[in-house]
């Protein structure tokens, strides 16, 4: 990443895929991070949906920004399209299309600096903005989501703990079991491996 920022003349620009850890990760990454959004113009960071670039489960980002021509302060605010909550799992069933990037194409705008008026949509929607202090106050972390994961189960209709501790116990008690019928099974056919071989 580094190279690529360093490399761009003043007014270059780039786009570079990121796993998600090159943006939260702490000491020198946190450092990357400021040197990146001083020296340019970080305006827009595209979350990918899991696994489209790596290894199934590992979370991407792209970050699109501008050198700026002076060394300090470039970066005022940050666009965050979320590409990733939400959405489908991507893959041979459902292939990413070219249509699921045309929310985010309107949103990002016809300037290719990121410099298209915009606007925020607000909490519940998938296109923010944070300014560079807020994302200070963040420690540089770049990781932001926003957005309800609507897979992820809500807390206000869960049953009691008690019931919930005595469905686990239970489920414990039944692989238990199991565990000894087929320790029990390999204990039996090793037997029988050993009388073979006596025989």
């Amino acid at each position: 990443m580094q190279h690529v920022y360093r490399g761009l003349l003043p007014g270059g620009r780039a786009a570079v895929v990121l796993p998600d850890n090159v943006l939260f990760e702490d000491g020198q990454g946190r450092q990357i991070r400021a040197d990146l959004m001083d020296k340019c113009n970080l305006h827009t960071i595209l979350r990918l949906p899991t696994g489209i670039f790596y290894a199934q489960g590992v979370k991407t980002n792209v970050l699109f920004f501008e050198r700026g021509t002076t060394e300090k302060g470039n970066t005022k605010a940050i666009w965050f399209y979320d590409l990733r909550t939400n959405m489908p799992s991507f893959g041979k069933r459902i292939p990413l299309m070219r249509s699921h990037f045309k929310d985010f194409e309107e949103c990002y705008g016809d300037d290719a600096n990121g410099k298209s008026p915009r606007t925020d949509l607000g909490e519940l929607r998938r296109w923010r903005c944070f300014t560079r202090e807020e994302i200070a106050k963040r420690g540089d972390n770049l990781d932001i989501s926003w957005l309800r994961d609507e897979s992820l189960q809500s807390g206000d209709n869960l049953p009691e703990p008690e019931i919930i501790a005595a469905e686990i116990m239970e489920r414990l008690q039944i692989a238990l079991t199991q565990m000894e019928e087929l320790t029990a099974l390999l204990e039996e056919e090793e037997t029988k491996d050993d009388a073979v071989i006596l025989e």
